[in-house]
């Protein structure tokens, strides 16, 4: 299976996608201990920050997307949301209180909110209908990649800094800046200039259809997918070593990191809905061994090989959301798309961790695992006589 060649905006949005992240996950994980430091600081901070962060993020992802169709053009949204995220993440080290703290991630999390589905639109417009998966997985490849990255530098820097996270928080500036510079740089708009008329940006009754049938098991499987703390919990009970859970989660966005172009590839060949299956197929098989596997070394195997979930599924999913809609509605239906993602993520954990204080961490995976079997057969009950926009 031959990999295509990549066009210039791929590259530059994997490019920068790899610079941000590791910027971000040089503070991230540091955070938790970082507000324990601060008045008002603790659990109770720490969720309502990045429950108000994330539910920012999600709704600005839908408007965003409708005001960059309504434009004609998305490089603009996307250059201001990611210049924002970048000038606001590293002021985290001025903080001197835990509400400090909120409004900085907050501001990071409008900038990713203003730049996602107009960037995954304008890539979906940079590439033909037939490569389009295979960009998608380059893209979260790199964003996998900067996961690990951005970790392994805030370690090597507490290593010649010992404690001073501060200065780690300044320093995740230096890879924001870069990818800013080299979005500005590198980025090109992709279709017609902006429109001297809005666009009318309601879908054809043949889109929202197509929409709601990949939407729909889309909601249904996202209410069973908490998120992946819990598998950092799971492993955890079965760990002697604080240390193994940090080498894990290194481990898991390494297989992202490889998996994610072939599952875009996948998607190219065989069809996203169908890849997408695979994909949920692995998660419920995955998810079901957490319930049942009490070893140390299965569950460490579990873990990393959840990464191919992620693998299958994240590249599928925007090939298949971009060949739903024609191209002037693109960005209205990628804010859709993060809209279900985003707001059923915190249904979906208080759900999850519910099932586990009340039942027991088995029944908490295997209602995972049930709701993933559902969600596949109602994607395949909804799969489409006929394909749908594709240009």
């Amino acid at each position: 299976m031959a990999l295509p060649r990549l066009p210039r905006n791929v590259l530059v949005l994997g490019a920068v996608s790899l610079l941000t992240d590791a910027s971000s996950e040089m503070i991230v994980p540091l955070l938790p201990a970082f507000l324990l430091t601060l008045p008002g600081g603790g659990a109770l901070a720490l969720g309502l920050i990045e429950g108000a962060a994330d539910t920012v993020a999600s709704l600005l992802k839908l408007f965003s997307g409708v005001w960059a169709d309504r434009l004609g053009r998305h490089r603009p949204l996307v250059l201001l949301g990611y210049g924002l995220s970048s000038a606001a993440r590293p002021i985290v080290a001025l903080a001197g209180a835990a509400w400090h703290v909120l409004l900085v991630r907050v501001l990071d999390r409008v900038g990713k909110g203003m730049r996602s589905s107009p960037r995954d639109a304008l890539l979906a417009a940079s590439v033909p209908a037939e490569r389009r998966g295979f960009a998608f997985g380059f893209h979260r490849s790199m964003d996998h990649a900067g996961a690990v990255i951005g970790p392994l530098l805030a370690l090597g820097a507490l290593a010649l800094w010992p404690g001073q996270l501060r200065l780690v928080f300044w320093l995740a500036a230096v890879p924001a800046a870069l990818a800013v510079a080299t979005l500005a740089l590198g980025l090109r708009e992709v279709g017609s200039p902006a429109r001297a008329a809005p666009p009318d940006l309601r879908f054809a009754p043949g889109e929202k259809i197509a929409l709601l049938r990949f939407l729909g098991p889309l909601a249904l499987f996202t209410l069973g997918n908490s998120t992946d703390a819990f598998l950092l919990l799971r492993a955890g009970a079965t760990s002697p070593s604080l240390t193994t859970l940090p080498v894990l989660w290194l481990a898991l966005h390494v297989v992202k990191t490889v998996t994610s172009p072939i599952g875009g590839r996948l998607a190219d060949v065989w069809g996203p809905r169908r890849t997408l299956a695979l994909g949920w197929v692995v998660y419920a098989a995955i998810y079901a061994g957490f319930a049942v596997v009490d070893s140390q070394a299965g569950v460490a195997v579990l873990f990393v090989t959840y990464g191919l979930f992620h693998g299958l599924t994240e590249a599928p999913e925007k090939a298949l959301v971009a060949s739903l809609v024609a191209p002037d509605r693109r960005g209205t239906a990628f804010g859709w798309y993060n809209l279900v993602l985003g707001a059923l993520a915190l249904p979906a954990g208080l759900l999850f961790g519910g099932v586990w204080q009340a039942l027991g961490s088995a029944a908490a995976f295997l209602m995972g695992s049930v709701l993933a079997i559902a969600a596949l057969a109602a994607l395949a009950l909804a799969a489409p006589r006929q394909a749908a926009v594709t240009s």
